[in-house]
């Protein structure tokens, strides 16, 4: 499977979520409802994933953690709030450097529309 491809199939798990539970939840309702269809259409995922911080030789634990992590692949991180202010997007932007993965998507429940909420990030682009 492609990364599009798996892109797409995600932001489509998503959406079949968002049609079931409308806007107006928190985000941990989401995160587990959106793990559990991934997993229901065979994708392996990871919740509240680890994300380290390397500097020089220490390894920091700082209680990074990205959403999901789905096939090893692509950072899914989701919000719940009325608009996804710049540092939302970089946060994402981070989680993928220090994870070394080039692709991400953050989603914003919050909307009426899923789709308008649909942001698709990539590392080092």
């Amino acid at each position: 499977m492609t990364t599009n491809e798996l892109t797409e199939a995600i932001i489509g798990a998503a959406i079949e979520v968002h049609k079931c539970l409308g806007p107006g939840l928190l985000e941990s309702a989401y995160r587990t409802c959106l793990a559990y269809e991934l997993r229901k259409r065979g994708f392996s995922v990871q919740e509240e994933k680890p994300v380290p911080v390397i500097y020089d030789d220490i390894q920091l634990e700082c209680g990074f953690r990205a959403d999901l992590l789905v096939n090893a692949q692509i950072v899914v991180e989701l919000e719940a709030k009325t608009d996804i202010h710049p540092v939302d997007k970089a946060q994402t932007l981070s989680h993928l450097r220090l994870l070394h993965l080039r692709f991400g998507l953050l989603i914003n429940f919050h909307e009426v529309k899923l789709v308008d909420g649909v942001h698709r990030i990539v590392n080092g682009y």
